[in-house]
């Protein structure tokens, strides 16, 4: 037990991504540094490995003992942390005692969720909490929905620039993407298609661009909702959907809607996959939709479901090599278009797998940026996405530490 509140505590130190996250904050800020850490998990001997793994002076890391389903060891993590980062995942299962707890006592809380419906609960029960105690809570921290938010951000600040004004209309396209999901990541897929069967209900609410809005901000504006290959004209190229833009789109026009329509009350944003050009790209968008489409049905029927799990897709809390991390990467690209027909083109990359790696690190910056380079006094608690929180700022830290990129495109 620490006799001063660590800066950040990583919850879920001992799961895969969380390991990757405890060795990046170890090699990024050490030990004896001014950023305080400490790791917690539910197993203290397993976060006694993931120490030993750490090597030479990692014997000083604090640990602290911690559980999901434990509401008292919880309170006690948030009285030793500034800032509690979690993988514990599918959030939607286990994450909720921590957020609640966080809200309460006033402890910041960023995680790397995907799981619209399951945010938009937590900001229903627990942001007038969140608010009243200073609480910053962040989710979406790792690569949904960082690069999408925070290449939005970047493009809107040079639209600005050189227009004098903001997009209306935005575009992002996936030019390559070298790496597989998380486990983590499928099994919360898996979890939302599992609540959509229980309660139909929730398809109407997934499906609506603006869900995790806050009520009453206004947008309204028809959204574009890839379902099948596509031209492009834009681009030049045949695009298909893009399995998380239903996650990312909704925390755009959220960060829009915190920043008092900062893009526009008309604004417009949609993603999908570049496939090439000619019928080489049209075949290929055209498979990728049908393989995508007959996942999202195979996953809603139970025992598809149990098949995909047991023999198709990664499990939690297994992942790839550092090796075959290291091999990962990719390169998303912006395409906005302002009210007077001006266009900008602009590019996110990332040099690591993004479901590992890459996420890793990017919600191991966001962490650090929530500790050390936003004070309560210059953000109010309450739920935030990453780019109405973060801005300018975790661009930086991204490009210096993370190995990402932010770039304007020629013509």
């Amino acid at each position: 037990m620490t006799t001063q509140p660590s800066d950040i505590v990583v919850f879920g130190a001992t799961s895969f991504v969380g390991q990757i996250l405890t060795r990046y904050l170890f090699e990024e800020f050490g030990l004896d540094g001014k950023l305080r850490w400490a790791a917690a998990g539910r197993s203290l001997p397993k976060l006694e490995e993931v120490r030993r793994s750490l090597g030479q002076g990692a014997h000083k890391l604090t640990l602290l003992q911690a559980d999901a389903d434990d509401e008292a060891s919880l309170r006690r993590l948030c009285g030793n942390a500034r800032v509690v980062v979690s993988t514990v995942g599918p959030y939607a299962l286990y994450g909720e005692p921590l957020v609640r707890l966080c809200a309460a006592t006033g402890t910041d809380y960023c995680d790397l969720t995907g799981e619209v419906q399951w945010m938009r609960r937590m900001i229903h029960k627990y942001e007038k909490s969140a608010q009243t105690s200073g609480a910053r809570i962040v989710h979406n921290c790792g690569f949904d929905s960082i690069p999408s938010d925070l290449g939005v951000h970047y493009l809107q600040q040079q639209a600005r620039e050189r227009f004098g004004q903001p997009c209306a209309a935005v575009k992002m396209r996936v030019r390559a993407m070298r790496g597989g999901f998380s486990g983590g990541t499928v099994a919360s897929v898996l979890n939302v298609l599992k609540e959509v069967k229980a309660n139909p209900a929730l398809r109407k609410e997934l499906a609506d661009p603006y869900s995790i809005c806050p009520p009453g901000s206004g947008q309204r504006v028809r959204q574009k909702n890839l379902g099948f290959a596509e031209y492009d004209p834009d681009f030049g190229a045949w695009i298909a959907p893009f399995v998380m833009s239903a996650i990312n789109t909704r925390v755009v026009h959220r960060t829009n809607a915190l920043l008092q329509h900062a893009y526009g009350t008309d604004f417009r944003y949609d993603e999908a996959v570049l496939t090439g050009r000619g019928l080489r790209g049209r075949l290929t968008a055209t498979a990728t939709s049908v393989g995508l489409g007959a996942f999202m049905v195979a996953g809603s029927i139970g025992a598809m479901r149990s098949l995909l799990e047991k023999y198709v897709l990664p499990a939690p809390g297994a992942g790839p090599s550092p090796a075959a991390q290291l091999k990962g990467g990719f390169d998303l690209r912006f395409h906005g278009r302002t009210r007077q027909d001006e266009v900008l083109r602009t590019r996110v990359t990332g040099d690591r797998d993004p479901g590992y790696g890459s996420t890793a690190k990017m919600l191991g910056q966001a962490a650090a940026c929530l500790a050390s380079d936003i004070s309560k006094k210059q953000v109010a608690g309450g739920f935030w996405t990453p780019a109405a929180l973060f801005g300018d700022r975790i661009v930086e830290r991204l490009q210096a530490h993370s190995g990402l990129t932010f770039e304007v495109l020629g013509k």
